[in-house]
């Protein structure tokens, strides 16, 4: 289970959120949640029993979701072309 390396961010951030400095737009929020959520998952596969680290993946998921919301009311086109890009069942 390995952290985003500072280059994994900055990319998902140019293209998620439009450039490397925009960190707080939604979309590249939701792309950089996605990115650690699906690093956990894997993690969780090989180790069941973590409960701390299933815990903390319950927390990302919530929070994504959560910004999927707000994005869905504000941006709905942003929305559904964020869902498609980065292949969620939503």
């Amino acid at each position: 289970m390995a952290q985003l390396t500072k280059e994994q961010k900055v990319k998902l951030f140019k293209e998620y959120g439009g450039s490397e400095a925009n960190t707080g737009s939604a979309k590249a929020q939701v792309a950089m949640l996605t990115e650690r959520i699906n690093s956990i998952t894997e993690h969780l596969k090989t180790r069941s029993k973590d409960y701390s680290t299933t815990r903390a993946l319950v927390k990302l998921v919530g929070q994504r979701k959560r910004l999927l919301n707000y994005l869905q009311k504000t941006d709905l086109e942003g929305y559904r072309d964020l869902v498609k890009r980065l292949d969620l069942r939503k």
